[in-house]
């Protein structure tokens, strides 16, 4: 036998010396480049990182346990360059919306297609448990998801779970807890500001007395205007007010993660079950997330060159409090911080006390509810139960020929139960003093078999190196619902339990159904390491179109050069890898509505003779049996480089996906009897550049410094909207609060409104002779409003038409409305640190995007006039004021009021709050849009292994404890609680705060244990 020496470092490829008659040894360690050795998977197989053509990226489990969080979508954002991951609130379960490279449709779905182990599965980042998750790879372009044909043209996200290991039972744990508070309070007016502000308010209104009835005063006291200002604050100012936000959102939310992870097996059967509870508590009561999941995997060699797999997962999910804040956050914030001399804090805590603010003349608007009691009286719970069966069977025909037989079923259902007790002011108005509440049912259940062949071969001694890929898959999905509504409950102690008790209200049910059948194939051809090259083609057939345009064909192509293998290049040492990979292909999006092509039918009644007769009632949307699929058609070019044994690693992709054939409800001729109908009509574009960038800055024996940092550059643009209509554009609004225009050579995602020109200052005016004042000559205004009823510190706006008056005086109306901010980032990306030094590591995570605008619908509803508590937002002290603190009335002394306002040139005051301005709350306009830039220290984790010496007594072969702080610092300039959020999915109406659950901050302990 021979004597040998091992050498091994880390970082380094290990080698093995014979020492036999030497005296002196010399090994120089070579840099290990296993990063190129990384396996990835594309759809169907797995090939080697340097062997890849198409764009991707991977995000590994040790990435991911980084981030102690409830979903691996919350743990991926910001670490895949090109995939844009907002969560829509920070309510626990909140739905999450995610796009890859901007998303290929405007009015259609833009989520990614999910493939957890080879199998489809709706939502698979927040499905499948973090701690299951072995890897994630994310495909982009069309040359890597075509394979995947009309489910890939957004993207497909491949999740691959972990699996069983030989040798010995492996028990391993991971649990956390999690400490959550409220990660930032929005800045409100205290208790004599807000006094103050009720005041001027009901002044202005000519509601004195309604002033004096809830804070204090007589009104036929001679000092009663007077004496205003110093009697509010010799009362006010040093009383205690109630902190709402402190109130409703002061908790402290607790989350806890536990995982049981169980492997183990032989060479022939290798087996694993997990099982993980999640419980997480909001800082509000009543907001909740609940998941129980269990997950069983089996590889088995029945025999030689035959392999069974089976997996299967049961998971139980309950959102509670609806996943989203929806009104109470207007509640809360709108709050009276005082009840004055009408009420006591106590009695407003414990009260709603929203009638008798109504009855008070001047507050018959008043329409806030206590959110302490509407909480406690409304109960909204979510319940998912979802089931999955994987099974596949392999077999190797012959030496490197193998066919694989694959099935799947999906079970899904999912209730949301409403329920209010009848103490709300809602409850009030359907007459339902003994509650009412809804319950909606959906279920659904889906399969898939997939049948593949793989045949690998090579020639000339492994010169030319081949793989056939051809496969068939057929997917059918089936879904049904059943929603009702009930009111007028008599007896309200059993809830929805017994809905006998109440009445029905509303009920409805549907059912749906679809498929898709395809073939599919692939060639990929390897020449000496060098010369790449994969074809794809994939025909799908979908039961979502019309016969005779059910059928898609998408190909693709992509090559790659790995320059690093050329002879020109073998002698410079520190390159380990230099490829240019260049793509192109087509992919369609089946990520529609169903039965598009068909006019759609209701049941109705209609009286003839006192009779009632069921009929058919016609929709208002026409079928059009000409649809078509839309298109995706991507160009990317790539390059891929490796350093000094894969210490620096770069990737840097340029990419250009054009879609078209676009759906796009279009309005038709009401002489059709149909309002609209869907149309081929558009098409986009989506261009830009990722970065991805790795380096090992510091390796020494002790320690180590890596830094992974990824950056996206994504511009949008609308390429067609109606054919060749003269129409280039249409209007979206949401809510009537904001518009969207998606307007042809322009991007998506553009807000469109007026523009906000400040406020009228007192040289806007000129005094007249009476004492009254005149708004100036050559002023704009509003179209329409009276010119001498306009008042200094009235909010105006910028005329874009150039519309005039009849005296000759511009003015703006809604004509004038312009685009005023776009919601798509400049750019966006993340950055991670990570420090290991002998059993410490240290990792410190950071995302950001910049450029981007955020629709602050939660200020439009903060700030008034319009309902007397409509006021809540301190920038409302820096108001401009009409009212005189020496007379306690109106000024109209042009000179006075200027001395009043000596800020009234400033960029942030406020306009005046008499009844002028009670649109501006709801107007379309730029005030209300911020930039939404942000730089987040996401999660900051510290944890310490232990050594092997001082835990095997305790049987255990690994332990770990760790300490992570979430959402530690956010550096931005929103004035909201957050500005990474969005209200609604979609491309229409991006970039929306919408009264946002906030955003908690927590700190979190942890545990990693393997027996």
């Amino acid at each position: 036998m021979q004597l040998c020496l091992t050498f091994s470092y880390i970082g380094y490829e290990t080698q093995t010396v014979a020492i036999k008659g030497r005296t002196q040894i010399n090994v120089t360690l070579k840099e290990s480049s296993q990063m190129l050795e990384e396996v990835v998977a594309i759809g169907y197989a797995k090939v080697k990182r340097k062997d890849l053509t198409g764009s991707s990226v991977s995000v590994g489990a040790n990435d991911l346990k980084m981030s102690p969080v409830s979903t691996a979508a919350q743990a991926l954002a910001g670490k895949a360059a090109g995939v844009n991951i907002v969560q829509q609130s920070g309510a626990p379960g909140s739905e999450i919306n995610i796009t890859v490279r901007g998303g290929t449709s405007i009015t259609q779905g833009t989520q990614p297609l999910y493939i957890v182990d080879g199998f489809q599965m709706e939502n698979g980042l927040q499905n499948v448990d973090i701690n299951d998750i072995e890897s994630i790879d994310v495909m982009k372009d069309a040359s890597a998801t075509a394979i995947y044909g009309a489910r890939g043209s957004n993207g497909v996200i491949l999740i691959t779970t972990k699996s069983g290991k030989s040798g010995k039972t492996e028990v391993s744990y991971n649990g956390f807890v999690s400490f959550d508070h409220l990660g930032k309070k929005l800045d409100l007016l205290g208790v004599e500001d807000y006094v103050k502000y009720q005041y001027e308010f009901q002044l202005l209104r000519s509601n004195q007395s309604s002033f004096a009835n809830l804070f204090g005063g007589n009104i036929n006291d001679a000092d009663f205007y007077t004496g205003a200002y110093s009697r509010i604050h010799d009362n006010y100012g040093s009383r205690e007010g109630i902190d709402w936000q402190d109130e409703v959102f002061g908790s402290t939310g607790i989350t806890q993660n536990h995982n049981v992870n169980i492997t183990g097996g032989t060479e022939k059967t290798k087996y694993m079950i997990s099982y993980n509870y999640t419980d997480e508590n909001g800082i509000m009561a009543k907001h909740g997330y609940q998941k129980n999941s269990i997950r069983a995997k089996v590889n088995h060699e029945l025999w030689k060159g035959v392999r069974f797999d089976f997996s299967s997962s049961l998971q139980m999910t309950k959102v509670e409090g609806g996943g989203s804040l929806g009104g109470k956050l207007k509640q809360t914030i709108l709050q009276p911080v005082t009840g004055g001399v009408q009420f006591t804090n106590e009695q407003m805590l414990s009260q709603d006390l929203s009638d008798a603010y109504s009855d008070m003349p001047g507050a018959d608007n008043y329409d806030i509810n206590n959110p302490l009691l509407d909480n406690e009286a409304i109960d909204q719970e979510k319940y998912t139960r979802f089931a999955t069966v994987n099974a596949g069977i392999e077999i190797d025909i012959i030496k490197n020929l193998t066919w694989r037989t694959a099935a799947s079923y999906m079970w899904q259902q999912v209730r949301e139960d409403y329920w209010d007790n009848g103490s709300t002011r809602q409850a009030d108005a359907n007459q339902s003093p003994y509650g009412y509440g809804y319950r909606n049912n959906d279920e659904k259940y889906s399969w898939q078999v997939t049948n593949t062949l793989n045949y690998a071969f090579d020639l000339d001694d492994h010169a030319h190196d081949f793989n056939i890929l051809l496969g068939q898959e057929t997917w059918y999905t089936e879904s049904m619902n059943l929603d009702n509504e009930y009111r007028k409950f008599t007896d309200g102690n059993f809830g929805l339990n017994d809905v006998s008790m109440g009445e029905p209200y509303t009920w409805k049910s549907g059912k749906s159904r679809e498929g898709l059948v395809s073939v599919f194939g692939r060639l990929s051809y390897n020449f000496k390491e060098r010369y790449l090259f994969t074809g794809t083609l994939r025909a799908d057939g979908s039961s979502k179109f019309a016969k005779g345009n059910q059928w898609g064909i998408f190909p693709s192509a992509s090559a790659a050069w790995r320059i690093s293998e050329e002879a020109f290049l073998e002698d410079v040492d520190f390159l380990d890898n230099l490829k240019l990979r260049v793509g192109y292909g087509t992919a369609g999006n089946n990520n529609v509505d169903n039965n598009m092509y068909a006019t759609s039918y209701g049941s109705g009644h209609y009286g003839i003779n006192g009779s009632d007769y069921i009929t058919y009632v016609p929709g208002s949307t026409l079928g059009n049996s000409n649809l078509k699929w839309e298109k995706t058609t991507t160009t990317n070019v790539g390059l891929d480089i490796s350093v000094l044994g894969s210490r620096v690693n770069l990737s840097v992709d340029f990419y250009n996906n054009e879609s078209s054939n676009l759906l796009i409800k279009n309005k038709i001729p009401t002489s059709t009897g149909y309002s609209d109908q869907y149309q081929n009509i558009g098409a986009i574009r989506n261009r830009g550049v990722e970065l991805v960038l790795n380096t090992t800055n510091i390796r020494t024996k002790d320690f180590t410094w890596n830094t992974d940092f990824n950056i996206a550059f994504n511009r949008s643009k609308v390429l067609e909207l109606y054919g060749n209509k003269e129409t280039n554009y249409f209007i979206q609004d949401y809510e009537s609060r904001m518009g969207y225009k998606i307007e042809v050579g322009k991007p998506l995602g553009q807000f469109y409104g007026l523009v906000y020109d400040g406020i009228y200052t007192t040289d806007d005016f000129v005094q007249q002779p009476d004492g009254t004042y005149m708004l100036k000559d050559g002023v704009p205004s509003l179209k329409g409003f009276d010119r001498s009823q306009v008042k200094p510190g009235d909010a105006k706006y910028v005329p874009q038409t150039g519309e005039v008056d009849e005296n000759g005086n511009p003015v703006w109306s809604t004509n004038d409305r312009t685009v005023i901010g776009s919601a798509a980032p400049k750019f966006t990306g993340g950055m991670n640190n990570t420090f290991r030094y002998k059993g410490f590591d240290l990792s410190v995570f950071m995302n950001f995007s910049f450029g981007n605008d955020v629709f602050n619908m939660s200020t439009q509803r903060f700030i008034g006039p319009y309902l007397s508590n409509q006021n809540s937002l301190a920038i409302m002290n820096n108001r401009f004021t009409l009212i005189d603190p020496a007379t306690g009335k109106e000024a109209t002394d042009l000179v006075r009021l200027a001395e009043l306002n000596p800020g009234q040139y400033g960029d942030d005051i406020m306009w005046n709050i008499s009844q002028n301005n009670k649109t501006a709350i709801s107007d379309h306009s730029s005030y209300y849009i911020e930039d939404g830039s942000y730089l987040r220290f996401s999660t900051i984790t510290l944890g310490y292994t232990f050594p092997k010496a001082w835990i095997q007594n305790l049987k255990l072969n690994n332990a770990r404890v760790y300490c992570t702080l979430n959402n530690i610092a956010t550096i931005t300039g929103y004035s909201g609680y957050d500005p990474e959020v969005s209200a609604e999915g979609g491309a229409l109406t991006p970039g929306i705060d919408n009264s946002s659950y906030p955003r908690s901050k927590s700190w979190v302990v942890g545990v990693n244990l393997t027996f």
